[in-house]
């Protein structure tokens, strides 16, 4: 078996080789690279590389391949479920050098990027085309690490996730190989769909280096809007009345008071504290407005009230700001707890059922505990914000996190909607999936047969001994 910190001194003299000062051992650089920002604790890598090309990732693969070393990618380490920390060793692939625009097809709505690339870097690179990239999971995650874990964020209930984002990908696998798949045409019935199969693999499988993604044209009118509730209940309620009505709301996100109190004192706002639904319009002119209006009376019926119109750009950037400063304002709430982040999705008609017994049940908790979430999707999550010294603390905030988990699947939902399975997520897999984790398991030992893509993420699996 590989012995974590003693990478091989051959392997380590043939990466300065290739990468000269972009290697290092360093102690303050290997623990930047071992934790993420969820509450999993840290454990380092043995040496962390940036590499700028595909061919030098294939060569960093082939050669930590040859040595059976362990291989995780790294993106900006904004993951919530302990994707980039590196449980058993090994190098640490830091695609930030990789974050070049390679290619822009105005006329097919799609470009093709390096995996280090942001959503905020392509999407001011695509100011003057008219075009722009819409997933956004509020981070401002690498598109590498966005499709290695499938995300989505506040434009998916009309824009969809990384799923129907990306059009085609280049990945390296373990042992060096470089493959394609997908092409940037927008349907096609060629062989296993193994696009799909690398997105939300979270580097598991191969470490995707870069991304063909669909873009949407600017629309000629948005407009975002704030509405007040007397309870959580009642604004899923309306959202799911919404959904149901076929209302192309672009964003539907749900506050409970205590997010709306952080974001108050984050972003000295002055917002009332009270549940609250943030939503988004895109259209025509006369399409957002009656979409509004829409919107504005089915709140009224569930008991929203105060309905607050943005259509200025400054008004609506200062309201998604602080929609996505939330994170952090909440845990502003208990200087110095980490949150641990629950992330479940129901089918759209339980979701409402699925709110309102989980703020039940987080009535009882001894610590603060946001709620928040894209509920146009069904999704939505609690900020446990926990004592990191206290191990009851810690204990009370994973049996809250598993009788909600437990509590979406029994209503067809998921453990995860969006943040993915890291290894905090892995204990429900056999239960969501049943069966299906065998083949799971059968596609990582038929790419990854000694287990160095990522290992410990998403599958437990039995490498072979060939390990060092």
């Amino acid at each position: 078996m590989y012995n974590a910190n003693a990478l091989p001194p051959d392997l380590l003299d043939e990466l300065r080789a290739l990468l000269g000062d972009r290697l290092s051992t360093g102690l303050a650089v290997r623990e930047h690279h071992g934790r993420d920002e969820s509450s999993h604790p840290a454990a380092l890598p043995d040496a962390v590389v940036w590499p700028e090309t595909t061919e030098e990732v294939s060569t960093i693969a082939r050669l930590c391949h040859a040595f059976r070393v362990p291989m995780i990618p790294f993106g900006v380490g904004s993951s919530l479920e302990g994707h980039v920390i590196p449980l058993h060793g090994g190098v640490s692939i830091d695609l930030s050098h990789m974050n070049r625009i390679l290619a822009l097809h105005v006329e097919d709505l799609d470009a093709t990027v390096q995996a280090g690339v942001t959503r905020k870097q392509l999407n001011a690179w695509l100011h003057d085309s008219g075009l722009f990239f819409p997933i956004d999971p509020g981070a401002d995650a690498t598109l590498g690490g966005m499709t290695a874990t499938r995300a989505s964020g506040t434009n998916a209930v009309r824009y969809g996730s990384m799923r129907e984002a990306v059009l085609a990908l280049t990945v390296v696998l373990a042992d060096g190989r470089v493959i394609h798949t997908g092409t940037r045409a927008r349907k096609s019935a060629a062989g296993y769909d193994l696009t799909r199969l690398f997105v939300g693999s979270e580097g598991t499988l191969g470490i995707v280096t870069e991304i063909t993604v669909r873009l949407h044209p600017h629309l000629e009118a948005i407009s975002a809007a704030v509405c007040g509730f007397p309870d959580v209940a009642s604004a899923a309620r309306t959202v799911i009345q919404t959904i149901q009505t076929g209302v192309p709301v672009a964003r539907a996100e749900l506050l409970d008071a205590l997010s709306m109190r952080a974001i108050n004192a984050h972003s000295k706002t002055n917002w009332p504290e009270v549940p609250t639904l943030f939503f988004e319009f895109h259209g025509t002119e006369a399409g957002v407005a009656e979409q509004a209006e829409t919107v504005q009376a089915l709140a009224h019926e569930h008991g929203g009230t105060d309905f607050r119109w943005a259509t200025r750009q400054e008004e609506r950037t200062q309201l998604w700001a602080a929609r996505h400063d939330a994170y952090f304002a909440c845990l502003q709430l208990r200087p110095g707890s980490r949150s641990l982040t629950t992330d479940v999705c129901v089918p759209i008609s339980r979701l409402a059922e699925c709110i309102e017994a989980t703020a039940a049940d987080v009535a009882g908790m001894p610590m603060p505990v946001p709620l928040l979430g894209h509920v146009g999707d069904g999704n939505f999550h609690l900020l446990v914000l926990t004592d990191p010294d206290s191990a009851a603390e810690r204990e009370a905030a994973h049996a809250l996190s598993h009788r909600l988990v437990l509590r979406a699947l029994a209503m067809g939902g998921t453990c995860t909607g969006e943040h993915g399975v890291g290894f905090g997520k892995m204990g429900y897999l056999a239960e969501e999936h049943g069966e299906a984790l065998d083949v799971m398991r059968a596609i990582k030992h038929a790419l990854d047969p000694y287990g160095l893509m990522n290992p410990g993420k998403i599958v437990e699996t039995e490498p072979q001994d060939a390990r060092r």
